[in-house]
């Protein structure tokens, strides 16, 4: 006699089916789980090659030079580059597995779809504002910090002062050729990451390096409001001593993933920066398609730039003040050569943007601080409008109370002035001597700008005698 009845076949066959699609189901949930996993490893190893490899290949490329570039910790690019390797390879094959078993996911999927189709990232939701990424660009002692504060002080925008200061003490480059289209190349890529909100793009130039990706060491990080309000701003921590520290509040050491967070909450991104000379090195920034980069290069009289930096930078003048005060016949050549290049380096950028190529157009922006400094809040109005941003109640508010002062604030960075009265201050205390040199250095750059050459020392101090062309906006669409 059997021990118990047999099954129907069909109910067999039933109970057969249901187990296989289950170690299927299993499967395919194994080589989702996979596929992410390896995903983000990838993430992260191409971000740290993006920190890391900053120059080798695109220097050959463009100057026939390696410039040496030498990094703190001395990271191997090598092993970086075949890692890098080994994980797409792995991506390529989970990929093409869920392909097979129709499992691609469908963000990846539409995005190959728009490479294919020759589209960059999906248009914003109906109504939305696009993403502006606005770089101010200018030389010290040119008033940036001034200026800056325009966009620091609207509340939707994440402003970072002159992040690229980490990356000039950090990065060091042989002598040569290539020196200077290097360090351009490496703030270019940089600044690229920093416009995408990575801020941890930073944290391998900050020194001591973060820890857990907090620093107290963030340079001036008191003069970006978006690093100073909460969330960004953690409690006060006790005994720790922050560098840079923020001017109205007391927070603790920078949290660089709070301050990414806030910066991808933020409607637009701004920064200054006065070590990005070339604008022609910004060319694969305004054709990314993830960026809609608006710049706004900021220039000065010479002459007013170079008497406020014997001031600011006192011990890097000192051959110039030896040849003022014991009446050389000539100055050292070295030092008139350092001037001429920084002026023909400005001259040069502004006349490209000014022939508003192709990848430029719409995009670029020539504004005289001496206008800004007379016009505070026309000149604020119309770097918004070019920007695409509006302006806010709370900028102009600013710009009213910080532009008549009955007298500038203390410090070389004080961005309270009485503006109108300020930006010709240089001229009653520059010996003609003096001026002379630099006109005749910076002569052609003064003529693209719209400043006048003083012919004598009356002329130099007389405040009838405008040295100053009356120009229009700098600006073509």
């Amino acid at each position: 006699m059997e021990k118990g009845l047999a099954l129907p076949q069909d109910c067999r066959d039933f109970l057969h089916s249901l187990r296989m699609r289950s170690k299927y189901a299993l499967f395919l949930a194994f080589v989702v789980v996979v596929f992410v996993f390896i995903e983000k490893e990838n993430k992260i190893i191409s971000r740290v090659s993006d920190k890391l490899k900053q120059i080798p290949q695109p220097l050959v490329d463009a100057n026939g030079t390696d410039p040496a570039l030498i990094l703190a910790d001395n990271a191997s690019l090598l092993s970086l580059s075949e890692l890098d390797s080994a994980f797409t390879q792995l991506q390529g094959r989970l990929r093409n597995l869920s392909l097979q078993l129709g499992v691609e996911p469908a963000g990846e999927a539409e995005a190959e779809a728009r490479a294919e189709a020759g589209e960059g990232e999906p248009p914003p939701p109906p109504g939305a504002q696009p993403r502006r990424h606005v770089l101010l660009m200018a030389t010290t002692r040119t008033g940036s910090s001034f200026v800056g504060e325009f966009f620091n002080q609207q509340g939707n925008i994440f402003y970072l002062f002159e992040p690229l200061w980490h990356i000039e003490r950090t990065v060091s480059f042989e002598a040569g050729g290539a020196n200077a289209a290097g360090s351009a190349l490496v703030y270019r890529d940089v600044l690229k990451q920093l416009f995408l909100c990575d801020l941890y793009v930073l944290e391998h130039f900050i020194s001591p390096l973060p820890e857990d990706h907090l620093t107290q060491f963030m340079f001036r990080r008191g003069s970006s409001r978006s690093l100073c309000e909460e969330p960004v701003c953690t409690p006060f921590v006790k005994k720790v001593f922050e560098k840079y520290h923020c001017k109205n509040r007391r927070c603790g050491p920078l949290n660089v993933t709070l301050a990414a967070e806030a910066c991808r909450r933020k409607e637009h991104m701004a920064l200054k920066a006065v070590r990005i000379r070339q604008l022609e090195f910004l060319q694969p920034l305004a054709e990314d398609p993830r960026l809609d980069l608006r710049v706004i290069q900021l220039v000065r009289d010479p002459r007013a730039v170079l008497a406020s930096r014997m001031v600011a930078f006192a011990g890097k003048y000192e051959g110039w003040k030896k040849w003022l005060a014991e009446g050389q016949a000539r100055l050292g050549e070295d030092e008139v050569q350092r001037l001429r290049g920084n002026c023909e380096s400005i001259r040069l950028s502004a006349e490209l943007g000014l022939r508003q190529p192709a990848w430029l157009r719409g995009r670029y922006m020539l504004v005289r601080y001496e206008d800004v400094a007379r016009w505070p809040l026309r000149k604020a109005r119309e770097m918004y409008h070019f920007a695409g941003i509006p302006l806010t109640a709370q900028v102009e508010d600013w710009i009213q109370r910080n532009t008549q002062a009955a007298q500038d604030g203390s410090g070389i960075y004080s961005t309270q002035k009485n503006s109108s009265e300020q930006f010709e201050k240089w001229r009653f205390s520059m010996p003609f001597k003096l001026a002379q040199v630099v006109q005749a250095a910076c002569g052609p750059a003064m003529h693209l700008f719209g400043y006048r050459l003083a012919r004598d020392a009356a002329s130099l101090t007389n405040r009838s005698v405008s040295l100053l062309e009356e120009r229009g906006t700098f600006w073509v669409t």
